[in-house]
């Protein structure tokens, strides 16, 4: 087919150039409309309708769906369009500038994770979409990197309900079936200040904190010892005290402590399982210190995500690439997309790679990667009998 895209690099190189950071902080976040528009033409240009939809309570962020083909079912090529601040002063190239070096490609979002748009695209250019017969989509989502707000809107508003989907987060294209959640939260004490030669006549945060930070850790020995998973190297839920401060001399009762944790739970494990741990594990505090105790999310939470490993087309995609699916401990969109439909994480690029100073992709990954969506569109789209074997 004799489509008018730019090369691979050049494509590429475009949507390196064109900054779509996510951050919590406004002074740094940044729309990704540019890209998304970017990504509907080329998308337009190969055939696929394209729906760009805005993601309500975010900071001008969109989705794009690209959609080709007719019926049900079909696959799914999924990605985020956002990516972390970079630190300027630990870059040694232009994080907007794609720069070949010793067979790799660098530049912010080259492995995490918006070159894979570019992997897609490539390959798309080859296949004869005119006979496909399942539907293939697209989707390219907004701030995965801060609330995942792309990803759970268009979870809970789409009628779509593909066979399956792929997300291209950097695997080092080894396929992965399952993740922990992520639920970061802060502990606020409340006490009552005044002069530290009569502390019965205040309430010492800090000493409220200790006594919380007591029950948490009996809660942890807990979580390691009740829930086992040994299909991850770290078998069972984690809890981490990250980040605490409190007071403000020490000749006064601290009147406020804080405390930021995150606990990572296993998949089963569900969100309101968590939520209500947490809350019995802190009760004495909160029964014998009425309302001076509040847990309150710092972001929204990410619940632990497993494909079945004797789906069909895990095994499909296990005998492409000739190795087992196996489990990570971070974080994708993975537990949204798989409402949908059964979802593998699986792309091009090393995770030790993601969110660092001189971010790079190595370019043997070029090749594989290419080679891999083919056969994906191939067997999903374009072949009767494996089409129906997702039935």
């Amino acid at each position: 087919m004799n489509i008018k895209l730019p090369a691979f690099i050049e494509i590429y190189r475009q949507l390196i150039a064109i900054p779509s950071i996510s951050a919590t902080d406004s002074h740094l976040d940044q729309s990704n409309k540019a890209l998304i528009e970017l990504l509907g033409g080329w998308f337009e240009t190969l055939g696929f309708s394209v729906n760009i939809q805005p993601v309500p309570d975010t900071r001008d962020k969109y989705n794009l769906l690209a959609s080709i083909g007719e019926g049900n079912g079909g696959l799914m090529l999924c990605g985020h369009t956002d990516t972390v601040p970079f630190d300027d002063g630990r870059w040694t190239r232009n994080p907007f500038e794609l720069t070949e070096h010793d067979g790799k490609l660098y530049g912010l979002g080259t492995a995490d994770m918006k070159g894979f748009f570019a992997f897609i695209l490539d390959a798309l250019r080859d296949v004869d979409l005119t006979q496909l017969k399942r539907p293939l989509h697209i989707l390219a989502t907004a701030d995965e990197e801060t609330s995942m707000a792309g990803a759970r809107y268009f979870a809970a508003s789409t009628a779509l309900r593909p066979d399956f989907a792929i997300i291209g987060e950097p695997t080092s294209l080894q396929p992965i079936r399952a993740h922990k959640g992520h639920l970061s939260n802060a502990i606020r004490i409340t006490g009552q200040s005044g002069h530290s030669s009569d502390p019965d006549r205040g309430v010492n945060a800090i000493d409220l904190m200790h006594e919380s930070i007591s029950h948490l850790m009996t809660l942890r020995t807990t979580l390691r010892e009740r829930f086992n998973n040994p299909a991850f190297v770290i078998p069972y839920p984690t809890m981490n005290f990250g980040h605490i401060h409190g007071g403000d001399a020490a000749n006064r009762i601290c009147g406020c402590c804080e405390l930021h944790m995150d606990i990572r739970p296993l998949p089963g494990l569900t969100l309101q399982d968590i939520d209500d741990l947490l809350n019995e594990a802190l009760e004495p505090v909160k029964a014998r210190w009425p309302g001076r105790l509040a847990i309150e999310p710092m972001h929204p939470p990410i619940p632990g995500y497993e494909c079945p490993t004797d789906h069909k087309m895990v095994v499909v995609i296990e005998q492409l690439l000739g190795q087992r699916a196996d489990t990570v401990n971070y974080c994708t969109e993975a537990p949204f997309i798989q409402e949908l439909c059964p979802t593998l994480v699986l792309g091009p690029g090393s995770i030790e790679q993601a969110h660092q100073p001189d971010e790079f992709i190595d370019m043997q990954f070029i090749e594989p990667t290419r080679q891999l969506i083919s056969q994906m569109v191939e067997h999903f789209c374009l072949t009767e009998l494996q089409a129906d074997s997702a039935k």
